[in-house]
């Protein structure tokens, strides 16, 4: 059984609440993390692919040689669920300080 599909509104206020650098669209979750280069963009990719395999919860992934786009959603619930939201906060937790 999937995780219950979590509001709009809960979702919203989770992001704000948590400081979470995530964007919702729709159901679904957006970021884009710019790096120094491809490599870079490689090295994070590999981190949060660990994170993501600890949460057995994987985003969408996009490389653009020093962009790295993630997209949260969970396919089988239909929509965004507290999956979406911890691992959001556990990749922002990767991020290059700014």
């Amino acid at each position: 059984m999937s995780e219950p599909v979590l509001p709009a509104a809960e979702v919203d206020a989770a992001l704000a609440d948590q400081h979470i650098s995530w964007e919702r669209v729709g159901d679904e979750l957006q970021t884009t993390v710019e790096l120094h280069d491809f490599a870079a963009a490689l090295a994070f990719v590999n981190a949060l692919g660990a994170a993501a395999e600890a949460a057995n919860h994987h985003p969408d992934i996009d490389i653009r040689w020093n962009k790295v786009h993630l997209v949260l959603t969970t396919h089988d619930a239909g929509g965004l669920t507290v999956l979406d939201l911890a691992l959001a906060a556990a990749i922002d937790r990767l991020r290059p300080s700014r």
